[in-house]
């Protein structure tokens, strides 16, 4: 993979912690200076406004910025691994910019220059409902068209739930991330350094792989021959990526230990071809290792436009929280019960000076 770019806050801290040559790309001058990296890009709205003050939350913001920037990273994002968050102002903003440049791009593109994205969406039921409208919008107008025009790579759905759920530290929750991700993209780099037994995955299947227009679960986890191989990659789901849908392909990677058994893999195989999915794979030998493991992906295509229901129900239930709130605040006002034949002797009683009086106030006379 040839870059790592991170856009915005979130995105810039993971990226910096997945590649110590990484390239940041922000608004804001103050997040530029708080991350490590191999380049720094600052991008500007009109009139150099924004470098203190960021985004602010705001999409449209993060999308004029882009325009400063669109030259350059049109060059860095061919082959690269972007990453962003949706629910803010720069990450979404940018990187929408950067999939409308790829769903106008004509031309076929190379499987070696497909860009590939991993996301990470707002935890609908605890954080704000303007990051879940955010999401919402970006994953109907951005991801979408970006899916459809087929001028992506895989996409990574990754999901604040568990961060939230769990307490996690975000530095924490991101190195959970950073190391999920480089075990995944390790699989090459295992099948050229260890002795394999059977199958291969040199770096060519692998970016063929990654090059196609799909989200992909990939998940890690000891393996047990003795037990189904669906229970336990139930069992075993990445909780840090949306659930997995049905897959439309799969690619794994067995490592076992010294003398272990060779023949295991086929378990898997039969599962995935139960699914009606012809598995890419290979099985090596691990030294490191005292009990087989398994790295798993499954591309999936599940609509983009299904994720959007999702989070609009989510930001339809945020919008009428806010409204029984607001109807909540004001005063309740006691019910009076009027008798008019009452009112009309007591109006009667004071005098006809006092009704003259009455209509000169409200303009009749």
């Amino acid at each position: 993979m040839q870059n790592i770019i991170g856009i915005g806050g979130a995105g810039s801290k993971l990226a910096s912690k997945l590649s110590s040559s990484s390239v940041v790309v922000n608004v804001s001058e103050v997040e530029l200076g708080k991350v490590e990296c191999g380049r720094k890009i600052q991008a500007v709205l009109r009139g150099g406004a924004g470098a203190y003050k960021g985004c602010r939350m705001d999409p449209a913001i993060g999308y004029e910025a882009y325009a400063s920037v669109s030259r350059e990273l049109e060059g860095l994002i061919r082959g690269a691994l972007v990453i962003s968050a949706t629910g803010g102002g720069t990450g979404n903003g940018i990187t929408k910019g950067i999939m409308e440049y790829l769903v106008k791009r004509s031309e076929r593109i190379p499987v070696e220059e497909k860009t590939l994205f991993a996301l990470v969406l707002p935890y609908d039921r605890l954080e704000s409902a303007e990051f879940v409208e955010n999401t919402s919008m970006f994953l109907n107008d951005s991801v979408a068209p970006a899916i459809d025009s087929g001028n992506t790579g895989n996409i990574f759905m990754f999901t604040n739930r568990l961060k939230f759920e769990n307490r996690i530290p975000e530095d924490h929750f991101n190195e959970m991330i950073v190391t999920s991700l480089k075990e995944f993209l390790s699989i090459p780099r295992k099948n050229a350094e260890l002795k394999l037994v059977d199958g291969h995955v040199d770096q060519e299947d692998f970016d063929l792989f990654l090059s196609k227009p799909y989200f992909n679960h990939f998940t890690v986890f000891n393996y047990d021959p003795m037990k189904e191989f669906g229970s336990q990659l139930q069992e075993h789901s990445n909780t840090l990526l949306l659930p997995a849908e049905q897959p439309i392909e799969a690619l794994f990677l067995m490592e076992i230990p010294v003398g272990g058994d060779q023949t295991a893999f086929y378990n898997l195989v039969e599962y995935f071809n139960r699914q009606g999915v012809k598995p890419i794979y290979s099985v090596a030998e691990n030294p490191e290792i005292s009990q087989a493991r398994v790295t798993v992906a499954q591309l999936y295509s599940r609509k983009p436009a299904e994720l959007v229901h999702d989070f609009n129900t989510v930001a339809d239930e945020h919008a009428q929280t806010k409204v029984k709130k607001t109807i909540n605040q004001f005063v309740e006002l006691e019910h009076l019960e009027v008798n008019m034949e009452d009112e009309a002797r007591k109006v009667k009683a004071q005098g006809q000076d006092d009704i003259v009086a009455m209509l000169k106030r409200i303009h009749k006379i």
